[in-house]
């Protein structure tokens, strides 16, 4: 009977290697998510035009390829399961396309006249990163619904890959700034290059870990192939799936304009972008705060009530932050104000990947049949999508500023528009997510329940 209990209370270990595999996925993503505009328009000094033209297109191939791939991970059998194969797979490549992307392979660089070449080859680099993000990041996540129904265990296991996701983005943001200046020695694009091949390295392990040591349960292969028009039509269909995603399309374009945005805040508002390893260290702590209380609160509070509050915890968050950033420039209510809205954002993404395993039972409940990869394909999607409006806010706001990379003072509009796509844009993101969180997702209480239960009832049959 002990060993039953004790087998009980710690099941939850059986999920930490399927989490290590997060760490490496979120070196690439932060690395991407956080410093690729720094590095395209202060490295390579491209034309913040880049950024208006190329994640548009690569959004726009993104809304086929990226069902494609769930449409090929839901189809795939084989004796290592339909999500393995692929994680791996899908590591490897990422890893390259990764350095790649932030290796300048000898092309001029210049301020006053455009090199064609490196353009083609930024731009190449850039939809070859997100087309192999995306065969690792599909799989990777589809396999939280297959591993148990429970909803308070689905809360637990969503936070394990969440807490290694979460350390991964903390290397990348404590790290980055250093990292590049001691491994370039001074040549920042010899320093993102190694860096990037650093984490190239990490997550192609981090991989191993995972296919080797999760078991695939309750992800059952489709009765008839999927097909990408019923794939597209599984999106169009589910209605909650169609409010989860704008509702964090919304939320994750306010949390990354403010991500990109920090090492220009802290370089040319503040004048000391070393200060963003401690602002990325306190916001660390936050969203690993953040992470767990979904599952401890959820015990005695709905899971949207708990969602309800974490977005209001980072509402109070920013407001923090702009008052004692840009208004009273006093650093350390600054950053307790951070470590508040941080953990409001950490337990948003945790209940980001809970929701996604429901709707993937509710597809099941509502439409009839089951599809994981699909439905986890628009996270991704969404993750990019968020990143294309925050290159186009970026963008739009260097290009009204007339911010110039080789100035080291920068002019007092650009430094107020820095401040604002800061603190003053994303909040009103978060805000409509908010808004449309509380008035249109209903898959919650008696619905929740209904769901839940057919699932069960379905695991069972199968049996």
């Amino acid at each position: 009977m002990k060993g039953k209990n004790q087998k009980k209370k710690f099941w939850m270990l059986g999920y930490l290697g399927f989490g290590v595999g997060a760490i490496g996925m979120d070196l690439s993503y932060g690395l991407f998510n956080s410093f690729l505009t720094n590095y395209l328009t202060d490295v390579l000094l491209l034309n913040s035009t880049f950024l208006l033209i190329v994640p548009v297109v690569a959004r726009i191939w993104d809304g086929i390829n990226d069902p494609m791939m769930g449409t090929i991970v839901d189809n795939t059998k084989s004796r290592f399961g339909k999500f393995r194969p692929w994680i791996f797979c899908g590591a490897i490549l990422n890893a390259v396309a990764l350095t790649m992307l932030f290796t300048n392979p000898g092309f001029e660089v210049s301020n006053t006249s455009v090199n064609i070449k490196l353009y083609i080859y930024a731009a190449v680099m850039y939809v070859l990163w997100g087309m192999t993000n995306t065969m690792i990041d599909i799989p990777y996540w589809s396999m939280v619904p297959a591993l148990t129904s429970d909803p308070q265990k689905r809360n637990v296991v969503s936070a394990i890959p969440r807490f290694f996701s979460g350390f991964g983005q903390i290397v990348v943001s404590v790290f980055t700034v250093h990292m590049v200046t001691a491994l370039g020695k001074g040549n920042d694009s010899v320093g993102y290059s190694r860096w990037a091949m650093i984490a190239g390295f990490v997550l192609i392990i981090g991989a191993i870990i995972t296919v080797t040591t999760t078991k695939e349960h309750g992800a059952l292969p489709p009765k008839e192939p999927f097909t990408l028009s019923k794939a597209f039509k599984t999106v169009k269909s589910n209605d909650q799936l169609l409010i989860f995603m704008l509702t964090a399309l919304l939320f994750n374009t306010g949390w990354y304009i403010t991500n990109a945005m920090a090492i220009y805040y802290f370089d040319k508002v503040m004048g000391d972008k070393s200060l963003l390893s401690s602002f990325a260290a306190i916001g660390g702590v936050g969203q690993a705060i953040g992470l767990f209380l979904l599952p401890v609160l959820s015990k005695k509070f709905s899971r949207r009530r708990v969602i309800q509050g974490a977005m209001i915890t980072t509402m109070v968050g920013y407001a923090g932050m702009f008052v004692f950033g840009p208004i009273l420039s006093s650093f350390v209510p600054f950053a307790i104000f951070g470590l508040l809205g941080c953990i409001g954002i950490g337990c948003i993404f945790v209940s980001q990947t809970v929701m996604l395993a429901d709707i993937v039972d509710y597809g099941e409940y509502s439409l009839g049949y089951r599809s994981e990869s699909i439905v986890f394909s628009m996270k991704g999607f969404l993750q990019k999508l968020a990143y294309t409006i925050q290159a186009i806010v970026i963008a739009l706001g260097l290009k009204f500023s007339s911010y110039d990379a080789t100035l080291i003072e920068q002019t007092p509009l650009t430094k107020n528009t820095i401040s604002a796509m800061m603190f003053v844009i994303p909040p009103i993101f978060i805000i409509l997510s908010f808004i449309i969180f509380t008035k249109k997702y209903k898959l919650y209480g008696e619905l929740s329940d209904r769901v839940t239960a057919f699932t069960e009832n379905r695991k069972k049959s199968e049996i």
